[in-house]
């Protein structure tokens, strides 16, 4: 029997790395809707041509009918038709539509990059180091979580600061988190649109606690942007349920999860530098010392179209095979040993193994693993709808974390990462903070600001907030760029210069009323 050893390691925390039976039995189960599968299936045509024949006018369909056809040329010629009903951005199916999750692409062009073998068979997991997905009801009452006993508090690394504590407003009384020292759980609550994502979870004493708090939209991408950049307890930055087999589609009929994959790797198969790649944010905090690979965590892998999955004996991996050929896994995590990991929810009834060990199933696992290659490009993206869609990489650079340091007035402001802003209570007299540390600023890989282009700040703010973004010279520290002081609303367009040596982003209150501060920086057309 082989082992399995599973953890992660967050981009702020170096917890030990422990070993864990591979074979983790999963227990209990749920049935999915027979009823939106069979909605799902008939609007799936049956090939990337049809799919595409599908959304197009005739008279274009011909143009994007192989995989060299430009995305751009796909979305520019296309007529979008929505074939399908599905709720997005629920608590059963989270994100939007348009979500990567959610999206698959057509004529992938797979690069030569696969998955190498290491310790032990590769794995699709419900165990101790996958993670339960709780809903909250609207009944729930709120629950503080605080931080590990003798910590200075929880890590909110959107933040970038520990926070004495967090109240969930809404958790739900049957929330357990995972057994593995990971301690995964997230929990959803459809009132407030937000998926509550913990790390290093546990319930001591009837006390709550975890290592790391971070949230993301349920109604959104289900990844990160360079202003929000940590949105989940994986190291890619995302939740720990999205991408996750959930226990409600195991028995739903269908014949593939329709959604892409959540999957880990291990060191060998995990790129250095960079150690992410869109649409994540992050990556493990030691990627570039540690990982020997060449996939970066954000890339999506799939089987080619030609794999025959006709031979897999297991009819669960056989529907994974199938999931793999037609949306792909996005690698989100690290393990320790196991080529890949495929994250099934905690209390899924979709053991592989059938609670023993079975050959048969270990040896189809190493021959997907043979089989899947990272994605280079596609010929196009069809939405959870059907309709063609194509991803937005120019996204806000600018979050209004601090530090801050305070100029004048007599309290600071907090950056409320809920609202993505800087919150002031009601000031007599008004309040001027600044941060000069450059930590607002995007650092992800592939949204950096470029020197030459053209930029536009819009700031969003309440009760009579203001804003303002300077850029001082390297030279003379004279302001290279200034935006002046800017109430909501108000814009300001500028070139990003070669060079700089520091940024200034001010958060100004309002008088006599509580008022917030955020604006976004984004790259102009």
């Amino acid at each position: 029997m082989s082992m399995l050893s599973s953890s992660t390691r967050r981009v702020v925390c170096t917890a030990a790395l422990m070993g864990v039976p591979f074979l983790l039995s999963a227990c209990g189960g749920g049935s999915g809707s027979s009823t939106e599968a069979a909605s799902l299936a008939t609007a799936s045509p049956t090939s990337d041509a049809a799919a595409l024949a599908a959304v197009l006018p005739a008279s274009t369909a011909s143009v994007v009918s192989t995989a060299t056809t430009p995305p751009a040329t796909v979305a520019a010629v296309a007529t979008a038709t929505t074939v399908s009903t599905i709720k997005w951005g629920t608590a059963t199916r989270p994100f939007a539509a348009n979500s990567p999750w959610n999206s698959r692409p057509l004529s992938a062009k797979l690069s030569n990059i696969g998955i190498p073998p290491s310790q032990y068979f590769p794995a699709v997991q419900a165990g101790a180091y996958s993670t339960g997905v709780f809903t909250a009801a609207s009944t729930d009452g709120a629950v503080e979580v605080q931080g590990p006993v003798g910590a200075a508090g929880i890590w909110n690394p959107d933040a970038q600061q520990m926070q004495a504590s967090v109240t969930i407003p809404r958790w739900p009384a049957s929330a357990v988190p995972a057994s593995g020292s990971d301690g995964h759980c997230d929990i959803i609550d459809p009132a407030t649109g937000v998926i509550h994502s913990f790390w290093q979870l546990k319930n001591d004493g009837g006390v709550w606690r975890a290592t790391q708090y971070a949230w993301s939209s349920l109604k959104g991408r289900g990844w990160g942007d360079p202003a929000h950049y940590f949105q989940g307890a994986r190291a890619a930055a995302v939740p720990t349920s999205a991408g996750l087999i959930r226990k409600h589609e195991v028995s739903d009929g269908d014949t593939v999860f329709r959604h892409a994959l959540a999957m880990s790797l291990t060191y060998n198969g995990l790129a250095a530098t960079p150690g992410h790649a869109f649409p994540a944010t992050a990556a493990d905090h030691d990627a570039a010392t540690t990982n020997s690979g060449a996939i970066p965590e954000g890339a999506l892998v799939m089987l080619p179209s030609t794999f025959d999955t006709s031979t897999i004996t297991s009819a669960r991996l056989r529907r994974v095979a199938d999931t793999l050929k037609r949306y792909g896994a996005y690698v989100v995590d690290r393990n320790v040993g196991t080529p890949f990991v495929i994250y099934a929810e905690i209390g899924a009834d979709f053991d592989l193994h059938d609670g023993g060990w079975n050959s048969s199933v270990a040896a189809d696992l190493d021959r997907v693993r043979q089989g899947l290659r990272m994605v280079e490009s596609a010929a196009a993206w069809l939405d959870g709808n059907g309709a063609l869609t194509v991803f937005n990489k120019n996204l806000n650079l600018l979050s209004m974390r601090g530090p801050w340091r305070l100029q004048s007035g007599a309290t600071l402001g907090v950056f409320n990462s809920w609202r993505q802003g800087v919150v002031f209570p009601a000031m007599s007299s008004k309040v001027v903070q600044v941060n000069t540390s450059g930590s607002g600023l995007s650092k992800v890989a592939w949204a950096l600001p470029q020197p030459g282009k053209a930029y536009k700040i819009t700031v969003k703010a309440s009760g009579g907030g203001q804003f303002r973004f300077v850029l001082s010279n390297c030279t003379d520290k004279t302001k290279t760029i200034d935006s002046g002081v800017m109430d909501n609303a108000g814009t300001f367009q500028f070139t990003w210069p070669a060079s700089y040596c520091y940024s200034s982003v001010y958060a100004i209150s309002g008088l006599n009323q509580a008022s917030t501060v955020s604006a976004d920086l984004i790259q102009m057309p």
